[in-house]
């Protein structure tokens, strides 16, 4: 493949805007104490963010966890350009990925595709508390 200055000088700018990304602050390895973390209140749900962060190679991942109150959703379905994984700690949550339901207790792992239209509500009597592991921009 033939590479022009025409295409060079469209190809820089990205290259060094990609190169300034990878080289920004990883975030530090760190232990994060539960009893410590800011809770959000919203309604009867609440969220502990445990951190937003890029790893040395530019990797975002970010992670909280939702406690859930019984029929709730924490929001319409929808998608987005990151992968997804629940982690559900406690409680009985009924989730939806591309159309298809599983219905999921203590223990159970959720792993949702890049721009997959998916949503969750808990579906028990009690809050149900799980983890997001949000892998990925967007």
């Amino acid at each position: 493949m033939k590479i022009t200055r025409r295409d060079l000088t469209f190809l820089l700018p990205l290259l060094a805007a990609t190169d300034a990304s990878a080289q920004s602050s990883p975030t530090p390895s760190k232990t994060y104490d539960y009893a410590t973390l800011d809770v959000r209140v919203n309604g009867a749900n609440k969220q502990r963010f445990f951190f937003d962060a890029s790893t040395r190679t530019g990797f975002t991942v970010r992670v909280h966890e939702t406690e859930l109150a019984p029929n709730q959703m924490p929001h319409a379905s929808h998608h987005h350009v990151h992968e997804e994984m629940l982690f559900l700690r406690e409680g009985t949550m009924e989730i939806t990925i591309e159309g298809k339901t599983s219905r999921l207790g203590p223990g159970g792992v959720v792993y949702v595709a890049s721009n997959e239209e998916h949503g969750w509500q808990n579906v028990g009597t009690t809050p149900a508390r799980y983890f997001i592991v949000a892998l990925g921009g967007g």
